[in-house]
């Protein structure tokens, strides 16, 4: 098994995920604007519209914007009349992701909003924007044990949790390791195995971007 291979077998997948000219555009956008190309792959997104839709998520928030490139694909799932918050840390990434949302149509669905993470969220708990049917983390890694306590109180019970890269290349099984990202997703993964709040599962992946995966979560 190869890195080679995994992107072939992305790239025949394609016709089935169907990216379309506004997600094409939001990668190019992302690249000439010189944002690290971290964004989800085009079978992710996929996932995430798809599972949006599956719950017909009405409200959905999402932690770490980039590009906007999985922001597109969330809110390309949300049920008629849904809203989408995307929270983002810099003020250049969120300039770009706008202009991709206006480009794919969605403009007037997501609200995004600039600032940290740790003082953002609580301002949606202190407005009761909650609960959120669907809440995704692709922040700084370090942050995903407070993101997650946090998503708990922005959640119902039903509400699906989905937190990115968890699996680091590996990493993550390391108990050594010394690396401040993959200690943020080891915690995030002791504090969800004893919490009896949500059922959770993690899903290791490979394509195109390599070896990683995410957890998935339920509240209950």
């Amino acid at each position: 098994m190869s890195q080679e291979l995994w992107t072939k077998v992305d790239e025949y997948f394609g016709g089935v995920i169907g990216e379309d000219g506004a997600l094409k555009a939001a990668v190019a956008e992302s690249e000439k604007a010189g944002l690290p190309p971290i964004a989800v792959t085009a079978s992710q997104g996929k996932l995430l519209t798809l599972l949006a839709q599956m719950i017909d998520a009405k409200k959905i928030l999402e932690v770490g914007t980039l590009g906007g490139y999985s922001t597109i694909c969330l809110g390309r799932g949300l049920a008629p009349g849904g809203k989408l918050i995307t929270l983002e840390y810099e003020q250049k990434h969120a300039d770009v992701a706008r202009r991709n949302f206006a480009r794919a149509g969605l403009a007037d669905q997501i609200e995004i909003r600039v600032g940290d993470a740790t003082r953002t969220m609580p301002q949606l708990l202190s407005e009761s924007a909650g609960p959120f049917d669907l809440i995704f983390l692709d922040a700084n890694k370090d942050g995903y044990p407070l993101y997650y306590d946090y998503s708990l109180k922005l959640s119902r019970k039903g509400t699906v949790i989905v937190a990115d890269n968890v699996v680091r290349d590996g990493a993550v099984a390391d108990p050594a390791t010394k690396d401040k990202d993959v200690r943020g997703v080891q915690r995030l993964s002791e504090i969800i195995a004893k919490d009896k709040r949500v059922s959770a599962t993690a899903i290791q992946t490979v394509g195109s971007k390599g070896y990683d995966g995410f957890a998935l979560m339920i509240v209950s």
